[in-house]
């Protein structure tokens, strides 16, 4: 079986989102930049498939500007087998990246695409959910295991009431929760054999998608900062303040 697994290069983690001056979006300027933590979750899901010997090849994608490239290069250094990058300046919505990874799909027909459930820019949670409508394929999002048998996956799900266990047939859109695997630190040998693994340079016409906006930010701001807190002498007069607060 061969998998697909799309990664996308966002703002690192642990680095604090500045806000442009005139509101019009995030400051991306001398950001360090890497893959989305979901994402990474997914290549390692897929590799571990791979080790156990459910899976012949890993593809890992990724649909942005030339330095997405780099985080391919992390996806075949923990050890995916080869990457595709569909190079895109504009943004793009997860309308266009379902379409693009739907083009992915049809050409490299893989048994299953893993992908994270979110990314942590947006956080929009919809790419996936796109993607099997497109493709008219099973999905399992919010995975926190999964178990490969023949022309199936048994999908365990994190739902709001604990664990839902299905089964789906393959081929299969799969979305990871945090809980599903460690992600694996790349060693430094695989990162220079990385560097010789074929990755294929696309655009989205090869697909024939067209890349436009159909949302429009109106503005963005920074999040209000946390007050300080009052102190009490008592319980009733802590029921007092979140009463008069609307709290309680």
């Amino acid at each position: 079986m061969k998998i697909v697994v799309p990664v996308k290069r966002v703002i690192d983690y642990n680095v604090k989102v500045r806000v442009k001056p005139d509101g019009t979006g995030v400051d991306l300027s001398h950001v360090k930049m890497s893959m989305n933590p979901f994402d990474e979750i997914a290549v390692e899901e897929a590799i571990r498939l791979k080790e156990a010997g459910k899976v012949t090849e890993i593809i890992a994608v990724s649909i942005g500007p030339a330095q997405a490239a780099e985080t391919i290069r992390t996806a075949l250094a923990m050890g995916a087998d080869r990457g595709i990058l569909v190079e895109v300046d504009e943004i793009v919505e997860p309308l266009t990246v379902a379409k693009i990874l739907k083009g992915v799909a049809d050409a490299e027909q893989p048994g299953l695409v893993i992908l994270g459930k979110q990314a942590i820019d947006d956080d929009a949670n919809q790419t996936g959910q796109m993607l099997a409508a497109l493709l008219g394929w099973s999905q399992a999002t919010f995975a926190s295991k999964i178990e490969l048998a023949d022309g199936s996956a048994k999908v365990t799900r994190e739902v709001d009431g604990g664990l839902q266990v299905i089964d789906v047939k393959t081929p299969a859109i799969v979305t990871t929760d945090l809980r599903l695997n460690q992600p694996r630190y790349a060693s430094l040998p695989n990162i220079m054999k990385a560097k010789k693994k074929p990755l294929d340079e696309k655009a989205a016409d090869d697909y024939r998608v067209e890349v436009k906006q159909r949302l429009k930010v109106l503005k963005t701001e920074e999040p209000g900062g946390r007050k300080a807190g009052v102190k009490v002498k008592s319980v009733e007069e802590l029921v007092g303040a979140l009463k008069s607060a609307g709290i309680v």
